[in-house]
């Protein structure tokens, strides 16, 4: 009989600790009643995407003026398709834009609405040769021809414009 009453009594107690928030007894007998301690451990650090910085140069005419944007963008543009980007202005006869992305061919852009050609600190002499990513650009007299390692280019001149 005394069986019977103490089995109710006991539950009876633990229902009553575990309502008032006391720390239930874990592991072994030595640990009843100190709470239980959880580890914690640091949050993982996701890996942040290194932004590029872009590159403006201009021919010495001042007539024309690029921008080269590198794979991932920077961080105040990212080209649609990622990057690597190459745009140049050309201001007269008349203002238009040909770009360069990542694949496909070069177009140019007749209703330019940011007109902002066409001011860097680096010229590129004629005769010179500019690099950057996939793109190589030279400058002569007759106007900019730049083009894609796969071949894909634009030229850009007062008298000529030719994107393939």
């Amino acid at each position: 009989m005394r069986l019977v009453l103490v089995l109710p009594a006991l539950l009876l107690s633990s229902a009553l600790a575990f309502a008032s928030g006391a720390p239930t007894p874990v592991g072994p007998a030595g640990d009843a009643g100190k709470p239980r301690q959880t580890e914690t451990k640091p949050a993982e650090k996701l890996p942040t995407r290194a932004l590029g910085v872009a590159e403006h140069f201009v021919m010495p005419s001042g007539n024309i003026g690029c921008t080269y944007i590198p794979e991932g963008g920077t961080d105040v543009y990212q080209p649609p398709d990622g990057g690597p980007e190459l745009s140049c202005d050309r201001i007269e006869p008349k203002y238009l834009r040909a770009i360069l992305g990542r694949s496909g061919k070069a177009t140019v852009l007749s209703d330019v609405g940011d007109q902002g050609c066409c001011s860097a600190d680096r010229t590129i002499a004629y005769g010179d040769v500019w690099r950057g990513g996939p793109f190589t650009c030279y400058s002569e007299r007759t106007g900019l021809t730049c083009e894609r390692n796969d071949g894909h280019s634009f030229l850009l001149s007062r008298a000529h414009v030719r994107a393939d």
